[in-house]
């Protein structure tokens, strides 16, 4: 399955914004949690500290996305190869109803014989022949077969030879779909271990220990929203700034640059009312729950979601996050626009719709629903790129 990942390639990381030092606020919020995870250890030495389970828990919901995602290729390829096989069935069953025509009409040959006492080479033995190919090709028969038989005889050996063309076909294709379907119960496994396992570390956790889990997630939100606030005020300033020169430019334009200025805003008024209609998908489908493997309507996965809401303005997305981050235009995090997808992590496992402003709609993780949050959620270097769909 690891040919359905995408290395990243150096330099493609978006690296955002990046300020000499984060607000004193987010700092405070980090060194606030890195004190909390690592504060009161277990009485039990031999159990891991709560920042070990955090960890834990985070790397295999990350295992866990990841290996969703494999699941979701191998399911759209079995998908395909499953019609391609249905497809050679058909054929089969078409190609040996006219190979049963061909040799009922020989048949009818056979039988007019018999009735007439014929003595010549008939068709009832070239049907009994083991090679039908080699008793045709014999020009002793040939020369005594009448022209209606041997047009006959041709059409027989020509559906014979392609209803087993199609049969080869048919099996190879249905090998072919054997192995898919054992890559699809491969990473179904994956994903179960991994948030079994997941699930167990929680489950051994106190309810001091959980609500110490909870502060600390609610901290790292914290932090990330100060970083979205900070890039929402730097593209703010940038427009502002694209604007007073757009508009200092107009007065001197000509003609020609005034129909291809015209063109070009009509052509992103149509990339913007498409990113409304998936923002406004996105939005419909915060609080329901992330389930692996889901495409809606009453859940989703990450790139499900994603692939989901750009359907409805129109614009077919790939499954996966490995194949929907090729399409489109990659653009910087400083030109993010609302509707552009923001991907996530080296192995790019996780996508998120941008809405602006350093925040994100998106489908979040195991246990978690859809919801709004900020780009930054998991630390500035967890943003891989940024690509603009239409």
């Amino acid at each position: 399955m690891a040919s359905h990942r995408k290395s990243r390639p150096t330099g493609t990381r978006a690296a955002g914004i990046r300020t000499p030092a984060l607000a004193t606020a987010a700092l405070t919020s980090v060194a606030l949690f890195s004190q909390t995870a690592n504060a009161a250890p277990s009485a039990d030495e031999g159990r891991p500290s709560l920042a070990e389970v955090e960890k834990k828990v985070d790397d295999l919901y990350r295992q866990a996305e990841s290996a969703t995602e494999n699941y979701n290729a191998a399911k759209e390829k079995t998908t395909k190869q499953r019609k391609r096989v249905d497809s050679l069935l058909d054929n089969v069953a078409q190609r040996t109803q006219k190979l049963n025509d061909a040799r009922e009409e020989l048949g009818s040959f056979a039988a007019a014989q018999y009735r007439t006492g014929a003595s010549a080479p008939d068709t009832a033995t070239f049907l009994l022949a083991d090679s039908p190919q080699d008793y045709f090709d014999q020009a002793q028969l040939m020369g005594r077969l009448t022209a209606r038989q041997k047009g006959a005889v041709d059409d027989y050996v020509t559906e014979q030879a392609a209803t087993m063309q199609e049969r080869r076909k048919a099996t190879e294709s249905l090998g072919a779909l054997t192995d898919t379907q054992n890559d699809l119960q491969t990473a179904k496994a994956t994903v179960q271990k991994k948030l079994a396992a997941a699930r167990v570390l929680l489950s051994q956790l106190t309810a001091e220990e959980k609500a110490r889990l909870a502060a600390i997630e609610k901290q790292k939100q914290e932090a990330a929203a100060l970083k979205a606030a900070e890039l929402a005020k730097q593209q703010a300033a940038a427009a502002a700034a694209a604007k007073e020169s757009a508009a200092s430019s107009s007065g001197s334009s000509s003609g020609s640059s005034s129909g291809s200025s015209s063109s070009s805003s009509s052509a992103d008024s149509t990339v913007g009312t498409k990113a409304e209609k998936a923002l406004s998908f996105a939005r419909a489908q915060i609080g329901k729950p992330y389930v692996w493997g889901a495409t809606g309507p009453g859940s989703y996965d990450c790139s499900g979601l994603t692939q989901a809401a750009w359907k409805a303005a129109g614009v077919s997305l790939p499954r996966t996050t490995y194949d929907q981050v090729n399409a489109g235009t990659t653009v910087s995090l400083a030109d993010a626009r609302p509707g552009d997808l923001v991907f996530f992590y080296d192995d790019v496992s996780h996508v998120g719709i941008y809405i602006g402003d350093g925040m994100m709609i998106h489908a979040p993780k195991p246990g978690a629903y859809v919801r709004e949050e900020s780009i930054y959620y998991d630390g500035e270097s967890g943003i891989h790129s940024v690509v603009r769909p239409a």
